[in-house]
C-alpha cells in the first residue's frame, strides 16, 4: 500500500512536497476509510487534492507518474539518452536535481525507496525497509554520483551490479532486470499502479474495452455498477474486428492511409456499444436497438472508459490516481466512486485511490476524514505549497473541528486554496 509520496523541482512545485495517506491520531468517522496494518499503523484508503486552478494538483499527479515512468523505463535507455527532466523554471536554482521518493509496504516491509536526476545522470538513488510501523529502516542500498552503496546481507542481488549501471540508468531498475528478487517485486508493484487523467480518459478506453469483450478482473463489479447508475442503457456489447481501411476518413491524405495500413495491417479492434429499450405508445418495451458508444453522453463515456482502471484496481487492490475525478461527471456518481473504494464491502483487499477534484459537496458529505482531504496553493514566488487539513491553524489557533462545515469553510477561504478574482 502506498504510504508516502514526496516531489522537489518538478513543474510548479520547487520545495519538497509530501502527500501522506498514514491515518493521524484521530477518530473522525468514517473509520472504514482505513485499514489498520500490523495492528498499529492506520493507511487511508483514499485521498483528496483540492485547489484553485494552476495551483498544482494536475504536477502532484504528474510527478508521481513521472516517477513510475522512469522507475520502469529506465532500463531501457541508451547511454547517453536523457532523462525526463522538468524543473521548476522561476528560481535562480533551477538547475538543481529533481528529487522523487516513495514510501510503500510490499509483504511485510515498508520500503522508501527515490531518487535524484538531471537532465543527464542519477545524481543519488536509496532503497531503505523496515518493519511496517516501525522507526527503525535498514539501507539496502544507498547511490551518490558513481559510487553505490550495497548492503550485501540485505541485498545480494546488487552485488557487483554497480559496474553495469549507466550514469542515466536507476539501480534498482538494473537488478530488476537482471532477476533480483527484491527489485523485481518492486518493479511489479510500479507496474500495477494506474495515473489516469478524468479529462482526457479516451487513452484508457483501450484497456476497458479489452476488460469488457474478455470478461477480465472487474467485469462482473463494472456492468454491476452501470446498472446502479441507471445511464439509460440495458447493457453493453461487445465486437472485435479485423481493421478495415474503408473506415478511414475519406479526405484523410493518401500518404497517412498508406501508413496506417502498414501499422495496423492484421490488427484487431475491438468496438463496445451499448443496448436500449425500444417503447411502445403505452411505454411497454417492444424491442431494443444498439446505440454506437459515440452516441452516449460525455458522462457516460466517461464512466465506459474509466472502469476497467477503477475495477480492476478494486478487484486486485492496487493503487490509483486519478486526476480531475468529477470532470464531467455528476458529483453523486463521483462521490459513488470514492465511497467504492472506502468500503470494506466493494474494496475487499484494500485498494487505494489518490484523486483531484473540485467538486465541494464531497466536503459535506462526511465521505472524507480531516486527514483524507488535502489542498495545494501557489505562494507569491508561485511555487506549489502542499498541505493537509490537520496543518491548518485558523485565526483563533485552532485546527478545523471533525464537525465543522468543511464545504463552507473551503468556499469561505479559510483553509486557503481557492482562486482570488480580481475585481
Amino acid at each position: 500500500m502506498l504510504l508516502e509520496f514526496s516531489c522537489a523541482n518538478f513543474r510548479s512545485i520547487n520545495h519538497r512536497c509530501t502527500i501522506s495517506l498514514v491515518g493521524q491520531g484521530i477518530s473522525d468517522a468514517p473509520e472504514t476509510n482505513y485499514v489498520l496494518l500490523n495492528k498499529k499503523l492506520k493507511v487511508l484508503k483514499t485521498a483528496a487534492l483540492y485547489g484553485a486552478n494552476s495551483s498544482g494538483k494536475t504536477n502532484i499527479i504528474r510527478a508521481f507518474a513521472a516517477m513510475m515512468h522512469h522507475a520502469v523505463e529506465s532500463v531501457k535507455l541508451n547511454d547517453g539518452d536523457e532523462l525526463y527532466f522538468d524543473p521548476f523554471r522561476l528560481s535562480s536554482s533551477r538547475n538543481k536535481p529533481t528529487l522523487f521518493e516513495l514510501v510503500f509496504t510490499l509483504g511485510d516491509k515498508a520500503y522508501r525507496y527515490g531518487f535524484e536526476f538531471d537532465r543527464t545522470s542519477i545524481k543519488g538513488e536509496w532503497l531503505y525497509n523496515s518493519n511496517i510501523g516501525g522507526k527503525r529502516e535498514k539501507a539496502l542500498f544507498v547511490r551518490e554520483g558513481e559510487d553505490i552503496g550495497v548492503n550485501e546481507k540485505l541485498f545480494p542481488e546488487g552485488i557487483d551490479m554497480e559496474k553495469n549501471t549507466n550514469n542515466n540508468r536507476l539501480f534498482l531498475s538494473l537488478c530488476a532486470q537482471l532477476g533480483g528478487t527484491i527489485s523485481k517485486q518492486i518493479i511489479a508493484a510500479f507496474k500495477d499502479i494506474g495515473v489516469i487523467s478524468g479529462i482526457h480518459s479516451v487513452g484508457y478506453s483501450g484497456y476497458s474495452k479489452i476488460m469488457l469483450h474478455n470478461h477480465l478482473d472487474g467485469y462482473a463489479e463494472a456492468i454491476k455498477f452501470f446498472d446502479k447508475m441507471q445511464l439509460g442503457f440495458k447493457n453493453l456489447e461487445t465486437e472485435e474486428q479485423e481493421f478495415d481501411m474503408s473506415s478511414l476518413p475519406s479526405d484523410m491524405p493518401d500518404d497517412i492511409k498508406e501508413q496506417l495500413a502498414k501499422e495496423l495491417k492484421g490488427k484487431r479492434s475491438i468496438d463496445v456499444y451499448s443496448r436500449h429499450n425500444i417503447y411502445g405508445s403505452r411505454g411497454a418495451v417492444v424491442g431494443t436497438t444498439r446505440f454506437e458508444i459515440e452516441e452516449e453522453s460525455e458522462g457516460t463515456k466517461k464512466l465506459i472508459q474509466l472502469s476497467g482502471p477503477i475495477f480492476n484496481a478494486l478487484v486486485n487492490g492496487s493503487i490509483l490516481w486519478i486526476d480531475e475525478l468529477d470532470a464531467k461527471m455528476h458529483p453523486l456518481i463521483s462521490q459513488y466512486i470514492v465511497s467504492l473504494f472506502n468500503d470494506p464491502e466493494t474494496n475487499p483487499h484494500n485498494a487505494q485511490l489518490v484523486f483531484s477534484t473540485h467538486d465541494t459537496h464531497m466536503l459535506s458529505s462526511k465521505l472524507l476524514r480531516r486527514d483524507q482531504i488535502w489542498f495545494t496553493e501557489k505562494d507569491k514566488m508561485e511555487q506549489t505549497d502542499l498541505y493537509n487539513m490537520m496543518d491548518i491553524k485558523l485565526p483563533d489557533g485552532s485546527r478545523p473541528r471533525s464537525d465543522s462545515n468543511f464545504e463552507r469553510n473551503y468556499i469561505a477561504g479559510r483553509y486557503g486554496a481557492i482562486p482570488y478574482i480580481n475585481d
